[in-house]
């Protein structure tokens, strides 16, 4: 089978999308079918064609930034192109240009499956708002053109009203996951290093953006040190977004508690793995999630979890027990949560062969094929 995947980023931008994404499309390479990703060329120095892994990476040139996406002129062009050689179109949205594919691909006879990382959401400045107002719109067309739905769980599905309507096509399928173990000698070297060898440790990941609530936990963090004034807490990952200013938004907070605060930097791979494997605790605060990969890698890695209680992302714990959930947007509910598991961690904490069978790697892509396949 010939699979065109499209999405705005890929290898090497590195977000909880675009590692569904390259999972997906390696692993139904190494299935023996023909995967071809088109994407934009956010960097001048990316190469335009490149076979990353078995899987052939096009990237569309780009000419500026729009809000979260890229303004390629070209790109309808060789979106054209590619559909017409390939047997089904794999899109991964959010994605402005989403309905332009399902288009292109039912003219030319073409299946359509949309993968849906979660829907948008936008801060509240009038034009964050305007452009979700219109995604959202351009989104609902592509739903309506989509031969499949894949979703990542039926918790997020039912609850979201942007995908109520197309839910008879949609089929919910885990995120593939793979994290390799933490490094243990390398932990308590880095925990060392850090000054924090014998402190209780709370971590948290991912974009820097409203949606993630990191505020909320910054607002929990005095409530936390009250009763554990040695505990820390450490951010791997990039603070500035191109997209949102929503670090310097919070920068009033993050100074009042800044002494508590340890910045770790962008990490994947093996020091990812260990930066996980050195928390007591990985905090979830989300405003809206649908299944972040945070978390599950967190879990894979021994880390238990406090998470915030909306759809999607709560699930992480329903489907494991692995930590605790705690009343969404409310710092007094999460420095709760916190403090409960750091003081009685080991009983969080889930074998690792439970927790492969609930996120099975295989599993994930065997439903990926027969979706892609069907």
């Amino acid at each position: 089978m010939k699979i065109l995947a499209v999405l705005t980023y890929y290898h090497p931008h590195w977000t909880g999308l675009t590692g569904v994404a390259q999972r997906v499309a390696e692993g139904m390479a190494a299935r023996g079918h023909q995967v071809t990703v088109l994407t934009s060329r956010y960097r001048p120095d990316l190469p335009l064609d490149e076979v990353l892994n078995g899987v052939r990476v096009i990237r569309v040139p780009a000419v500026a930034r729009l809000s979260r996406g890229m303004l390629m002129p070209t790109f309808p062009w060789a979106a054209a192109r590619l559909i017409r050689a390939h047997d089904v179109v794999q899109i991964h949205t959010p994605m402005l240009e989403a309905p332009l594919l399902t288009a292109l691909a039912r003219r030319a006879g073409v299946r359509a499956v949309i993968t849906h990382h979660g829907d948008l959401v936008m801060p509240h400045a009038p034009f964050d708002q305007f452009v979700e107002l219109v995604v959202t719109a351009l989104l609902r067309r592509a739903f309506v053109q989509a031969d499949r739905v894949v979703v990542y769980t039926q918790d997020y599905l039912d609850h979201s009203r942007f995908l109520r309507p197309f839910a008879p096509k949609a089929v919910p399928i885990l995120p593939p996951v793979a994290i390799p173990e933490p490094d243990r000698a390398a932990v308590w070297k880095w925990r060392s290093e850090l000054g924090v060898a014998e402190q209780p440790l709370v971590g948290f990941a991912g974009r820097f953006v409203e949606e993630k609530g990191f505020d909320f936990l910054f607002k929990a963090i005095p409530l936390v040190v009250r009763k554990l004034p040695q505990a820390r807490f450490a951010y791997a990952g990039d603070r500035h977004v191109a997209y949102e200013n929503f670090y310097e938004r919070c920068r009033p907070l993050v100074e009042r508690v800044e002494p508590y605060l340890l910045w770790v930097g962008l990490h994947r791979g093996q020091q990812l793995a260990n930066f996980y494997g050195m928390l007591d605790v990985l905090a979830v605060p989300s405003r809206t999630d649908n299944f972040p990969l945070v978390p599950v890698e967190a879990m894979l890695c021994g880390t238990p979890l406090v998470v915030a209680d909306i759809p999607g992302a709560r699930m992480a714990i329903k489907l494991t027990g692995m930590g605790r959930l705690v009343r969404a947007r409310d710092e007094v509910a999460l420095a709760d949560g916190l403090r409960q598991v750091l003081a009685d961690r080991s009983s969080y904490v889930r074998p690792h062969s439970e927790l492969e069978a609930v996120f099975s790697l295989e599993r994930s892509l065997d439903e990926y094929e027969r979706a892609l396949t069907r």
